[in-house]
């Protein structure tokens, strides 16, 4: 525990009682963790940032690949029509 989740359960306790004390803590604690893992449902992790990356790499690789064919493709159409 962390000196300021030590100083609120001493209110608490002080309060409450050792037993509800405890409870509130566990409380805020599971409700502290659910918002957390919501958000990490929500936002973007460093790995998730990196997959688009790739992802994106990928899609713009493929791209060129096809712009090239076609620009060779134009190229030999020309020259076959200028024969």
């Amino acid at each position: 525990m962390s000196t300021l989740e030590l100083k609120v359960y001493e209110i608490f306790k002080a309060k409450l009682g050792n037993k509800e004390a405890e409870t509130v803590m566990e409380f805020i604690d599971a409700k502290a963790e659910e918002k957390i893992s919501h958000k990490k449902d929500v936002f973007l992790t460093k790995d998730d940032k990196v997959e688009i990356i790739q992802s994106i790499y990928k899609s713009v690789y493929t791209a060129n690949i096809i712009q090239f064919i076609a620009t060779i493709a134009s190229l030999i159409g020309i020259l076959k029509i200028l024969k």
